[in-house]
């Protein structure tokens, strides 16, 4: 089991991803939770963890400070910064320190996922030597990956896939993909399925069901669900009133 800290001076933050992880089925357990630099660094040291995930600002000691203070004193963590879009710049500043990733607030369940994943996946292979996560990415690149989006949205793609294919961290392609579309990756994706998912339900001969598996849902309590948040109605209603 993999030992976390999650440091941030707003409680709900750090319950949420106390949450997230619990549920994410993968090896890692949060023994303990900080909401300030001082504490975080406390911690550190008594609990010894594997990846310290912190806000980039904080009282007591920031989060840039406090990766500072323990590479100082060469304490092997991987640091995950969480920061505002607004940010971004800081995130950047901490990959080239040598941050392991970042997450944007509010914090995706998906890209926390990734990030637990990549971090298993480097233990689990016993890689001497990580790979420095990209800071730029070209026009182009990123057009490649929205548009990889577009042809697979109803397949099962996720954002750790995505990054490891086209060499970014996962923190900064969130960040790309946010700017070029102006929503996070879960949005955009979810955009794209409910706009088919309106089109096919006019289609009286397919049923909703059908339509759940065509815009790539396979659960279809999940896919009602997830219609009504969207549309505001439930799909059969929505059918009904067209």
């Amino acid at each position: 089991m993999y030992k976390v800290v999650v440091a941030d001076d707003e409680v709900w933050v750090g319950v949420g991803i106390k949450k997230m992880i619990s549920r994410s089925g993968q090896p890692f357990e949060v023994v303990g939770e900080a909401p300030n630099g001082i504490q975080a660094y406390r911690l550190v040291k008594e609990k010894e963890p594997d990846i310290l995930i912190t806000d980039i600002r904080m009282p007591g000691l920031n989060g840039l400070e406090l990766m500072h203070k323990l590479m100082d004193e060469k304490i092997m963590i991987k640091v995950v910064f969480i920061s505002g879009y607004a940010e971004f710049e800081y995130a950047k500043e901490a990959l080239r320190m040598g941050a392991f990733d970042y997450l944007l607030k509010p914090v995706e369940e998906e890209s926390l996922r990734a990030i637990l994943e990549r971090y298993r996946t480097l233990r689990e292979e016993n890689r001497a030597v990580e790979p420095e996560p990209e800071i730029v990415a070209d026009d182009s690149r990123i057009k490649k990956i929205i548009n990889e989006i577009n042809r697979k949205y109803t397949e099962k793609i996720s954002l750790g896939e995505l990054a490891e294919k086209y060499g970014l961290s996962i923190g900064h392609l969130s960040t790309l993909i946010k700017k070029e579309t102006g929503m996070s990756f879960t949005e955009y994706i979810t955009e794209k399925r409910m706009e088919d998912a309106k089109k096919l339900l006019l289609k009286e001969e397919l049923s909703i069901e059908e339509v759940a598996e065509k815009v790539g849902y396979h659960d279809y309590f999940y896919f009602t669900k997830a219609f009504k948040k969207y549309a505001g109605v439930s799909p059969s209603i929505y059918r009904k009133n067209r």
